[in-house]
């Protein structure tokens, strides 16, 4: 099914989390595994834009989800795997995150993006009407707004 516009820009942040895994993966299958820099970089993707997206998720899209029964555990399964992978940029940034818990990272984060496109995202398009799909789209576009702030160059007055 051809993505709705509504939910277009979290799915192209899902491509970007989806390179990050495979980057992992391939590094981790030739065992090109600079630890230190993987957490930095697991890091900055949730500074810089996974953590404006899970918030954007949990404030605009999961509740209108959960209106509809045959989502809420599906909701319910995606809440407790943020919380999960949550776990995992903690222990980035804390640089305890170790070879395996990489790996393991890796792994839930793609299944995770998978579940969101594939389930939930399709069954939105499915179950809520066309103008409430056009809130959810400005309600997300304000949300992530907040990261096109953070993410900013400031423009420098030297020039």
């Amino acid at each position: 099914m051809l993505r709705d516009v509504s939910l277009v820009p979290l799915s192209r942040q899902h491509q970007h989390a989806l390179a990050l895994c495979v980057r992992i993966e391939r590094a981790l299958q030739k065992n090109l595994v600079d630890l230190e820099a993987w957490r930095l970089e697991v890091e900055h993707q949730y500074e810089q834009e996974i953590g404006f997206h899970f918030a954007a998720e949990e404030n605009v899209l999961f509740p209108v989800a959960r209106r509809f029964p045959q989502l809420v555990s599906l909701v319910e399964e995606l809440s407790d795997e943020h919380i999960r992978l949550r776990g995992y940029f903690s222990r980035a940034k804390e640089r305890g995150l170790d070879r395996a818990e990489l790996g393991a990272f890796a792994r839930l984060l793609s299944s995770h993006i998978r579940k969101e496109e594939r389930q939930l995202f399709e069954a939105m398009q499915t179950l809520v009407k066309a103008e409430e799909l056009q809130k959810i789209a400005a309600a997300l576009e304000q949300q992530l707004a907040v990261e096109e702030r953070v993410c900013r160059l400031p423009k420098s007055s030297l020039y």
